[in-house]
């Protein structure tokens, strides 16, 4: 007994000792340092209630410094602790309302508490003070997808990149959401295609499209006319790409042909796409291909924005009697204005069966090769109005040991009302 009470004494005065050595170390240490200790905690750790305790003592040594409390809320926020968030933030927020770190911390709290109308008085009345904050207009544009209002969020990414037209945020969420704040658009193309010697006769592809932004997301329905061998035949396509949430959206395809010679016979197709952290996206799916024998093609999809830049990494797969017919294509973009404003560049081998012009061949029983260089410009004219053009080159395999050079041109035309 005797033992276990002095065992208890030395105890006690070690925790003791160990609390003035701890208070007397943060005494003894800035605030500064507090908030770059609490960072390291918060961000290589994840160690919340660390730096939770840290900023703390910080705020307390420095109660002026409005992004330590900010910073303090936001830990609160991330540890799941929102009422203590909520009273911080707000506090901050109606003393600072022209400040936009309070206006963002405050919204993005509310927001991800799942209270998007709260979270949309907030962030408007921070761009009272800050219109051009690229942060807050696309926390707006995010909140409004939540409250299914696509067409002000469509405006809210419009303005997003006047202001930054290099965004890849806005740029990756446009892509999801559609294009413009205009809810229709009706638009033409033509492609003439040239082969250096083993055609006669050029092919011609031309394409009518009428589309809609509904509730449920995009959708598309197109007439295609083809004249390949002197042969002209039709097909129609639906394209549907519906909103599942903010980070997933689906793309749907459906197509018929008169004359599978020219057209698959009909066409069906699923991806599912995701925007994720870091302005990456990626997809996958199947497109399914009625020739004389029905092709399953499956694809992936990786894609990367960067300052002005998108990148994009697609690669197809399918089954053969002589094996796997794979795809592959790398495209850049570089924007020089808004989402419809870019300089494309790509380049790849095999065939797209999202690209009509040469998928007529993925009805081969065997394996077919292809190398293929495609340069495509895209402008925005006005508010409303849409050009396009593509030259591309290919080398096409068309049988075992039979090759040839094929060149195209493409233009069009789309105008949104």
């Amino acid at each position: 007994m005797q033992a276990f009470r002095v065992m208890t004494k030395y105890l006690w005065m070690f925790g003791l000792l160990l609390c003035i050595g701890t208070a007397w170390s943060q005494e003894n240490i800035t605030a500064d340092e507090m908030f770059m200790r609490a960072r390291k905690e918060a961000f290589e750790k994840k160690n919340y209630p660390e730096a939770i305790a840290l900023m703390t003592i910080a705020t307390q040594k420095v109660p002026e410094n409005i992004d330590f409390r900010i910073f303090l809320g936001r830990l609160y926020t991330w540890d799941g602790q929102m009422d203590k968030a909520k009273n911080i933030l707000e506090a901050v927020f109606e003393e600072n309302k022209n400040y936009e770190d309070a206006a963002l911390a405050y919204a993005s709290l509310e927001y991800w508490d799942k209270n998007p109308e709260t979270a949309l008085e907030i962030v408007n009345k921070g761009l009272e003070h800050n219109e051009d904050s690229e942060s807050l207009l696309v926390l707006k544009a995010k909140i409004l997808m939540t409250l299914k209002n696509y067409r002000e969020a469509s405006g809210t990414l419009d303005k997003t990149l006047e202001y930054h037209p290099k965004s890849t945020t806005a740029c990756s969420l446009f892509r999801s959401i559609g294009t413009g704040s205009v809810r229709n658009e009706a638009g033409v193309s033509y492609s003439f295609v040239h082969f250096k010697e083993r055609f006669d006769q050029p092919w011609h592809l031309a394409s009518l499209h009428y589309g809609r932004w509904s509730g449920l997301g995009p959708i598309f329905g197109r007439f295609n006319y083809g004249n390949r061998f002197g042969t002209g035949t039709t097909q129609f396509e639906v394209d549907f790409y519906p909103r599942i949430s903010n980070t997933f959206y689906a793309y749907l395809n459906g197509g018929v042909s008169s004359d599978k010679g020219i057209f698959p016979e009909y066409r069906a197709g699923l991806s599912l796409y995701a925007n994720l952290p870091a302005a990456f996206e990626a997809d996958a799916g199947f497109r399914l291909l009625k020739f004389t024998d029905a092709t399953w093609v499956y694809a992936f999809g990786l894609g990367k924005y960067y300052k002005n830049y998108w990148f994009n990494f697609r690669s197809y797969l399918s089954m053969l009697d002589d094996g796997v017919a794979d795809a592959h294509a790398f495209t850049t973009r570089y924007y020089f204005g808004g989402a419809d404003d870019y300089f494309s560049v790509s380049v790849g081998a095999g065939f797209s069966p999202d690209n009509s012009t040469n998928n007529i061949l993925l009805g081969n029983s065997t394996r077919l090769r292809s190398n293929n260089i495609t340069a495509g410009f895209r402008k925005l004219l006005g508010d409303t109005h849409v050009i396009y053009s593509e030259i591309a080159y290919d080398r096409i395999e068309f049988a075992a040991d039979s090759r040839d050079d094929q060149y195209s041109l493409r233009v069009g035309y789309i105008k949104r009302f």
